[in-house]
């Protein structure tokens, strides 16, 4: 009895085109030979047809910009065919570097001056004031180990869960995402009770103990 041969390639037809889902553990010889095959085979279309979508699933497999190149190629060969998308499990050192660098906590220990701009791409741990005219930005959540008195721009690039701390909360503006309170509402005078600011269920950015961030951003520590 002949031993049935293991399909490296499947094609399945959406609504949003073709998915092509490719084994990960096969040689890419393997794969390009078998995808040709089945792409003269299966994917036979008319001429004037319009374009279809080919949408390429690798799994675990790296593939290197000449391969991915290579099989845009073979793909564009069959009339009608076009290549929107490959996706793959596999994070490439640069991916891995850029979520490195927007997860990460940078620590500062520093005063940041009128005129001066600290900012960061995730969260920033600031050991030192913000003086007014200063401005401290981060992609993820600020926290101040002293007085800030200039402005606070905390998920900078949309995270509307990002929160701002400070020992002394003073600012001239806080802003959380696209959210921002030039008049928070602080108390009046300074003790020596942490404060931190958040966006509440109404939009609106709240100024208040620090203590009620376990409750309110329960994910915001990782143990």
């Amino acid at each position: 009895m002949t031993k049935k041969k293991q399909s490296y390639v499947t094609i399945k037809g959406t609504k949003d085109g073709l998915t092509l889902h490719l084994d990960d553990n096969c040689s890419y010889d393997d794969l390009l030979k078998e995808l040709e095959e089945k792409l003269t085979v299966s994917a036979k279309i008319e001429p004037d047809s319009p374009l279809v979508s080919v949408h390429l699933r690798v799994g675990n497999r790296y593939l290197t910009p000449e391969q991915e190149e290579e099989l845009r190629t073979l793909i564009r060969r069959q009339k009608n065919l076009v290549v929107a998308s490959i996706e793959s499990n596999v994070v490439t050192k640069e991916e891995a570097l850029e979520w490195k660098r927007k997860t990460e906590i940078v620590s500062v220990s520093r005063i940041v001056r009128s005129g001066q701009v600290l900012h960061v791409q995730g969260d920033l741990l600031l050991i030192g004031d913000v003086n007014p005219g200063g401005t401290v930005i981060a992609g993820g959540n600020i926290f101040i180990l002293g007085a800030l008195r200039g402005i606070a721009h905390a998920g900078y690039y949309g995270n509307k869960e990002a929160v701002i701390a400070a020992s002394v909360m003073k600012p001239t503006q806080l802003r959380i995402s696209d959210v921002m309170n030039r008049a928070p509402d602080y108390k009046i005078d300074e003790g020596n009770e942490m404060e931190c600011a958040y966006i509440d269920e109404h939009n609106q950015i709240v100024v208040d103990r620090l203590q009620l961030l376990m409750h309110l951003r329960p994910n915001l520590t990782r143990l």
